[in-house]
């Protein structure tokens, strides 16, 4: 073997499906790039893959990266030689109850959104396509005909090959050893061939990524399961078989040589490794496990059951990495400049392997993927996922929930809880039902008692039993007050001599501004992209405190942290767990804070968009004049230790103002009726201020440089070709989730980025983009007829760019 190179640019660790496919796409950019794999390519966890190649996920992007890879494996043996076992044979997935068959429809309707050609078909028509199925049980059926199937092993050759003739390296047998580090900066990969001077690193190393990584501060949130699939020696099963997924028996099924691929995801899953991966563990397999397979055997009898008399030529067990949250890990480590991560791709690597490559590598290059990858960037984890044992613990749910209904507003429960606000405590007795985000407990809605409520989430795909009590709250948003713990706030502080010379670089909107002042802002990429949604309030002449959304503590952090110009002096902290925060809101939040505080409140002491220390039962509390429910309100942020003291104040003060508490659903409720957005759902980074009505936040009057400036400016000379509306239907039984598709004169524009019930309105609301190639404005958006696809059915609605709720027309008292 060639002795490995002195330097390249980029180090790739780790043989497998990404591992190859990141080597391909890196070279075909032209870039110096080098593939170690410690034994054999594919030896880790790729040869034992089933490899089955779905596209339709609930988010677009993720669906787009799908669809890329599939599109890839479709031309690559012609490309290379090599045959990949790639055939676009379709995909079917069952349903077997009316659930299931709405939960079917509703994907039917999200492949739709995103471009797909998802059929629904009568059990007769399913059974038409894979003849070997019982269907007496089946209610309908989805099929997808451009799914298909590959053969792991080969298609990583196949990109390995790829890659090579496009000019990168690649060895084997060649162990990493370590990473040479210095002062921050990657210098170097150290392995037991040598040294290898590199300006990047690209881990892909599969369920070992998450011990390598730890080496060096870096947090890759997976473990390994074990996961089992048997293949039957061949029966005459048709080669043009498509794949079947039956998730209300919990198998799939793919034809492979004449035969059948069986696997599952059981209930009771079982982790591997727990205390480390054995040392040398390559191209192993764990013994089969018949006992614990059997029941996934008799749920597939029933479906298939030629099965019975069929020869099992092999039980395969073999270890795979899964996530936390069921999704794979992709981007550049928060911990760690240029370190990359590619991994936990929770048993749809082969799916994902090519689209992940190609992101990862434009990645590397950039230093921003190629679109928005939100649900699967590192950067959305946090303090709980560093514990091994309580990412096991979520981890092991999310597996056996891998086939099980994907209810709306689904909920984790294990690892739970884990972080608490002070009131936690005060607000279970009260009634509060949490949800979970990032390991913090955040109450959802309130149940009553005197009515029969108890606090626990009912789950359907029609209305669910928290649907009055969040219509309670509403009302007490609109016609009184609520107190809503927010302390789950991520909160930094940025402090220092130069901190508003870098914020002013950093922010779309004017942070600059006195002491005192309250400002909502976008922070832009390159491409004018929203990459962070916040509020900043300027505390002192060189210190501000932001406040952002709790999932994107890691990922703001870092985008922050990473965009301080060179040079200047400013340190950036996290305040979160010192701070707690109680959202005072509603038309009576005035009278109810006079009754505590002796600070002028009135709207010329204390306008909008203003923050200032006040004392309330002896706390200095930061309040923050702001709103994302539409009506008068303070965000309250004080220490944690005076939680509890502050909060009973309130509600002291408020028991004569109809002041009562509210969670997070009527959050969401309210926003909905304002068009407030919400990142990650309406707004990120394939969305500029423009597009998403925010224009207005963006200081291009100011002739002051910040980044995302030129794009902004291109794109106001150009236009738009997307533009966010607000969408309502007059039935109120329609249930909106968001990726419902948007038709224009029927003809299809987008989908729904958010979708939920105004109360006030009594009406379901959506925003989403409508999109045009050839430009949208104003008057375009307004002078269609528009439908919403839901669950497969047209409903008409209307279509506003304006808030449907605007207290100051309703009422004189803000």
């Amino acid at each position: 073997m060639t002795d490995i190179p002195s330097s390249a640019q980029v180090v790739i660790i780790g043989g497998g499906i990404v591992g190859c496919s990141t080597a391909y796409h890196l070279a075909r950019l032209g870039i110096d790039c080098i593939l170690l794999e410690r034994r054999k390519l594919t030896s880790g966890t790729t040869f034992h893959a089933a490899g089955l190649v779905g596209q339709l996920r609930s988010n677009a992007n993720i669906t787009q990266l799908l669809g890329y890879s599939v599109d890839l494996y479709r031309g690559l043996e012609a490309e290379t030689g090599l045959g990949t076992g790639w055939k676009m044979n379709g995909g079917l997935r069952l349903a077997c109850n009316a659930e299931r068959w709405t939960e079917v429809k509703r994907q039917a309707t999200t492949a739709h959104s995103f471009g797909l050609d998802m059929e629904l078909l009568t059990p007769n028509e399913a059974r038409d396509l894979w003849p070997l199925m019982d269907v007496s049980d089946v209610v309908g059926a989805a099929f997808m005909p451009t799914d298909g199937q590959a053969n792991p092993s080969d298609i990583t050759q196949a990109l390995a090959r790829g890659a090579r003739m496009k000019g990168a390296l690649i060895r084997e047998d060649t162990k990493v050893t370590d990473i040479e580090i210095e002062h921050g900066t990657i210098r170097a990969v150290i392995t037991d061939r040598g040294r290898i001077g590199c300006e990047k690193v690209v881990l892909c190393a599969g369920q070992w990524s998450r011990e390598f990584a730890a080496r060096f501060g870096v947090n890759v949130p997976l473990v390994s399961m074990q996961h089992q699939y048997l293949v039957t020696e061949a029966f005459g099963v048709p080669g043009n078989l498509p794949t079947l997924r039956d998730p209300d028996r919990l198998t799939y099924f793919k034809e492979e040589v004449g035969g059948l691929v069986m696997g599952g995801y059981e209930p009771n899953p079982i982790p591997w490794a727990v205390d480390g991966i054995p040392s040398g563990f390559h191209y192993s397999l764990l013994d089969s496990d018949f006992d614990h397979f059997e029941p996934i055997m008799e749920l597939a009898l029933g479906r298939v059951p030629a099965l019975e008399k069929a020869g099992i030529k092999t039980l395969t067990n073999g270890p795979e990495s899964f996530t936390p949250d069921g999704n794979f890990i992709i981007g550049e480590a928060p911990e760690q400049r240029n370190f990359f991560v590619g991994a936990g791709f929770n048993a749809f690597g082969i799916a994902a392997g090519g689209g992940a490559g190609m992101a990862l590598a434009e990645w590397v290059k950039s230093g921003e993927p190629p679109y928005d990858l939100w649900s699967a960037d590192i950067r959305r984890f946090g303090a709980p996922h560093f514990d091994t044992d309580w990412v096991r613990t979520r981890t092991i749910e999310a597996y056996a929930k891998h086939y099980t209904m994907a209810w709306p507003h689904e909920e984790h429960r294990s690892g739970r809880p884990c972080r608490r606000s002070p009131l936690y405590d005060e607000l279970a007795r009260q009634g509060a039902c949490f949800g979970e985000k990032l390991g913090w407990e955040r109450p959802n809605w309130f149940a009553d008692a005197a009515q029969g409520e108890v606090a626990e989430d009912v789950y359907s795909f029609g209305r669910q039993n928290w649907f009055a009590a969040v219509a309670r709250e509403h009302a007490a948003v609109r016609n009184a007050a609520v107190l809503i713990d927010q302390t789950s706030f991520a909160k930094f502080v940025l402090k220092g001599p130069d901190a508003a010379a870098a914020l002013d670089w950093i922010a779309a909107n004017d942070t600059d501004r006195p002491v005192g002042s309250l400002v909502y802002t976008q922070m832009l990429n390159d491409r004018g992209g929203i990459e962070c949604d916040l509020t900043v309030a300027r505390v002192a002449r060189d210190e501000y405190y932001i406040v952002t959304g709790t999932g994107f503590a890691t990922h703001d952090f870092n985008w922050i942290a990473r965009n301080i110009p060179d040079g200047m002096n400013c340190q950036l902290f996290d305040v979160t767990s010192g701070r707690a925060t109680l959202s005072l809101m509603g038309p009576n939040a005035r009278d109810v804070l006079t009754q505590v505080t002796r600070a002028d409140l009135s709207n010329a002491g204390f306008p909008f968009g203003t923050a200032r220390t006040i004392g309330i039962a002896g706390c200095p509390v930061l309040a923050l004049r702001v709103t994302y429910v539409g009506e008068l309100g303070w965000e309250l942020h004080l220490p944690v230790e005076y939680a509890v003291t502050v909060y009973r104040a309130l509600m002291r003060a408020g028991a004569d103002h109809g002041l009562v508490n509210a969670g997070y659903r009527t959050i969401e409720s309210c926003r909905l009726e304002k068009g407030y957005r919400a990142w990650g759902a309406d707004i990120g980074p394939d969305h500029t201020p423009d597009e998403a009505g925010l224009g207005w936040a963006v200081k291009m009057k100011r002739n002051t440089p910040f980044k995302g400036r030129e794009a902004v400016a291109a794109q106001r000379a150009a236009g738009v070709a997307k533009m966010l509306a607000c969408f309502t239907v007059d039935d109120p039984g329609v249930v909106l989730l968001g990726r419902e598709t948007i038709y224009r004169d029927g003809q299809r524009v987008g989908w729904l980025s958010s979708g939920g019930f105004g109360h006030h309105l009594g009406m379901p609301i959506g925003l989403g983009y409508v999109r045009n190639p050839d430009g949208v404005d104003r008057d375009f958006v307004l002078s269609g007829r528009y439908e919403l696809e839901v669950a497969t059915e047209r409903v008409p609605c209307s279509v506003t760019l304006a808030p449907l709720y605007d207290p100051k027309m309703e009422r004189v008292k803000i």
